[in-house]
């Protein structure tokens, strides 16, 4: 077992949480309840990253984020490294492409709370902020814990988009996932299983943590 890429790897994942837990929340709310026409196609670019081939979705962040754009020359010219090939740059990316995990089961559990829900709040003197508190982010926040899940367990085992934003620097950007590859490279096929297995646990483990999410925001 890789210890420092599975500590990495593990540190991704809680930031990649931790940033989308606010995020996704602001994002999924608003979009519930929007009735705007063109409402499918912020819906299409948020599950883009799903159906993008890792390496091209990984290509082109690392565009973004190379020392050839505005983002990652600002950001060499302030901290004085590259936000490629860095831990920060690799979170960025690891955010970017957890955004349909995070904040699609987020915009489902707020889209299930109805809005005579809300209406009733109000009508008992609830502002809009105290109804949101008390009552719907209550109510939705198996779908967001559930959002949450999906997200870290797919930060674990992502290993195309990591590899082209991150490459292999240990200590820096090298997860479990591009450990298992350096394994098998190097025919360690038995440290290369163990660590396979512990993902396939992790990420199974992480479904039923999900699944029974679901149920209870069904229950509720």
């Amino acid at each position: 077992m890789d210890w420092t890429a599975l500590k990495l790897s593990f540190l991704l994942a809680l930031g990649t949480c931790l940033t989308l837990l606010p995020l996704g929340i602001l994002v999924a709310r608003p979009l519930a309840r929007s009735r705007a026409r063109h409402r499918w196609l912020v819906e299409a670019a948020l599950n883009l990253p799903l159906v993008l081939p890792p390496t091209v979705l990984g290509f082109y962040l690392l565009v973004a984020l190379g020392a050839g754009s505005p983002l990652g020359a600002a950001y060499e010219h302030l901290v004085g490294h590259p936000l490629a090939f860095s831990f920060e740059g690799l979170l960025l990316a690891s955010v970017l492409f957890n955004i349909p995990f995070a904040v699609v089961p987020m915009l489902r559990a707020f889209e299930g709370v109805g809005e005579e829900v809300l209406q009733a709040a109000r009508s008992c003197g609830m502002t809009p902020w105290q109804a949101f508190v008390r009552v719907e982010l209550p109510l939705a926040w198996p779908g967001v814990v559930s959002g949450l899940v999906l997200t870290a367990a797919h930060t674990l085992g992502e290993f195309g988009v990591v590899l082209m934003v991150g490459g292999s620097i240990p200590g820096e950007t090298k997860t479990i996932a591009i450990a298992i590859y350096d394994r098998v490279q190097a025919f360690d096929m038995r440290s290369a299983g163990t660590m396979s297995a512990f993902l396939l646990l992790v990420s199974m483990v992480a479904l039923g943590l999900a699944a029974r999410q679901g149920r209870t925001a069904r229950a509720l």
